[in-house]
């Protein structure tokens, strides 16, 4: 099937997804949707045609009666049902032609995931700069506070993107966790990590390495200990993994060592967050050539108020 060129436009800073349309027994559109997202109802998808929220390859709307063709694409718009407000705030530090650079809080997503939608660092940012091609180049979990690098023109994101890709960005994390004697710091902490048998946890695994960090302590406050962390590779949790793999896991992780249940949103602790930021962030910059050097303004508990 040929490509189309059409610009679907974002809306209350959310884009559309897109789904292809297979061969199958509808009759129409609606009735394709009512089955393909069985979690919707019918007057949900009835209500979201009529408010142009679902549209054709072309990018015109389709009404609730267009009929059913296969072998073309349909882009709809996520309902944007009210969400649990997040009570922090995020930072711009930068702002160009060609980049934002946001200071991101603990529990605020990067972008649209689960229950998370209007509350992301992404949407966030594209409804109160107004750029609708605003994308993240990279990714913190919901967790980690700090520093998020962002493109403002779709056509530049791969650039900057590669970045990454070629380790040409340097990347500073702070990090609280217990400390120990046990190693001679510094140390660099080499890994294979893959997905573990558990849905969000990564385990490390025999086999060649695809993960490297540097760790350095920086203070210690007995029991616990502030720690450098530098990555050399960006494999999903490799901070928290490695840290966890020594011994050590990140104070307030809900993740490693132990999976704890999910809380739905409203009903989070907001007072025990993971102890992990992305302090430092460092490149040229591809397109300008401006040597760029970024530091976070959050902070963690530390000294700790508590000793446990």
């Amino acid at each position: 099937m040929r490509l189309l060129n059409i610009q679907i436009p974002i809306r209350d800073g959310v884009g559309a997804s897109k789904v292809f349309l297979p061969e199958g027994p509808y009759a129409t559109i609606l009735d394709f949707l009512e089955i393909r997202f069985p979690r919707g109802t019918r007057q949900g998808w009835e209500n979201r045609m009529r408010e142009g929220r679902v549209l054709n390859q072309f990018g015109k709307p389709v009404l609730p009666g267009a009929s059913y063709t296969p072998k073309q694409v349909l882009y709809y718009y996520r309902e944007l049902k009210a969400e649990a407000k997040i009570p922090f705030e995020e930072i711009v530090i930068y702002e160009d032609e060609w980049i934002v650079v946001a200071d991101k809080p603990h529990f605020i997503p990067v972008t649209p995931i689960g229950p998370y939608l209007q509350e992301t660092l992404l949407v966030r940012l594209r409804n109160r700069l107004q750029v609708d091609h605003l994308s993240a180049v990279h990714r913190l979990d919901l967790e980690t506070s700090g520093l998020v690098l962002f493109t403002k023109q779709a056509h530049t994101r791969d650039t900057y993107a590669s970045l990454f890709r070629n380790r040409l960005v340097k990347k500073e994390y702070l990090a609280v966790a217990r400390h120990t004697d046990q190693f001679d710091w510094p140390i660099t902490h080499f890994s294979r990590i893959e997905a573990g048998e558990r849905f969000m946890q990564m385990q490390e695994v025999t086999g060649t390495p695809n993960s490297v960090t540097n760790i350095s302590l920086i203070e210690t406050v007995q029991p616990w200990a502030l720690y450098r962390l530098e990555p050399i590779t960006g494999k999903k949790h490799q901070l928290r993994v490695h840290m966890n793999a020594l011994g050590l896991p990140i104070r307030g992780d809900q993740i490693y060592p132990q999976l704890n249940d999910y809380v739905v949103p409203s009903q989070r602790d907001y007072h025990s967050p993971l102890q992990l930021c992305a302090k430092r962030l460092s490149f040229q910059d591809p397109i300008s050539g401006k040597a760029h050097y970024f530091e976070s303004n959050m902070q963690l508990q530390w000294p700790p108020t508590d000793f446990a």
